[in-house]
């Protein structure tokens, strides 16, 4: 008789067609995987919203700080360009004042003409460059006295004028724009004291007379 082996009716556990149990370690595990990935894509969004926010700040930071630069470098700008053009004004004033003396002379000399020739030529030259760079001249007899504009050096009275007025021009004026880089020097005549109580009585007389005098009692 045949000797049965032991142990070889002891029962196999089931195994479906066409797998093994290798097979069903892996649909377990990945299972539990899929039930752990919500938790982990939860804690990267919010890890990623945090980043944004603080890139989104630094931006913002940053825009401003450039916004700044910028309006300081406008500023800059501006202050470098009124400054180049207050220094060249500057440079162009005190060129003009220290030819102030020779335009005097060629006004003297044209006054008693003696401007004849080159020197002629060259005199008005000069003049005419000094009035491109933007030289003006100013003062003229019987204009009412500024002192703000024009230097007395003499004084008198005269009957003829009804308020402080340059009967004479000694030297011209001279200004650059607004800017005035030499008083008028003149002769200036006041109203002689008491003409003015003369000429309002004067006045009061003729209204009486064109009236018919005062009434009669």
């Amino acid at each position: 008789m045949t000797e049965e082996t032991p142990g070889f009716d002891e029962q196999q556990p089931d195994v479906p067609s066409g797998a093994t149990s290798d097979d069903a370690e892996p649909k377990a595990a990945s299972s539990s995987e899929e039930g752990a990935a919500p938790a982990g894509d939860t804690g990267q969004d919010v890890a990623l919203v945090a980043q944004l926010d603080q890139a989104r700040t630094a931006l913002n930071e940053r825009t401003g700080d450039l916004q700044r630069l910028q309006a300081e470098f406008q500023n800059y700008r501006r202050r470098v360009e009124r400054d180049r053009i207050a220094v060249k004004e500057i440079a162009i004033a005190n060129l003009l004042t220290e030819l102030l003396p020779v335009l005097d002379d060629i006004g003297r000399a044209r006054e008693h003409g003696e401007l004849v020739g080159g020197f002629k030529s060259v005199a008005e030259s000069l003049e005419s460059t000094a009035a491109k760079m933007g030289l003006q001249q100013f003062g003229k007899e019987g204009e009412p006295f500024d002192p703000t504009i024009h230097e007395a050096l003499m004084h008198s009275y005269a009957p003829d004028v009804t308020e402080t007025t340059c009967v004479a021009i000694l030297q011209p004026g001279y200004r650059i724009g607004e800017r005035t880089i030499r008083p008028a020097r003149v002769a200036v005549a006041e109203p002689q004291p008491g003409a003015q109580t003369v000429k309002a009585d004067e006045s009061a007389d003729a209204d009486d007379k064109e009236s018919g005098g005062p009434d009669e009692g």
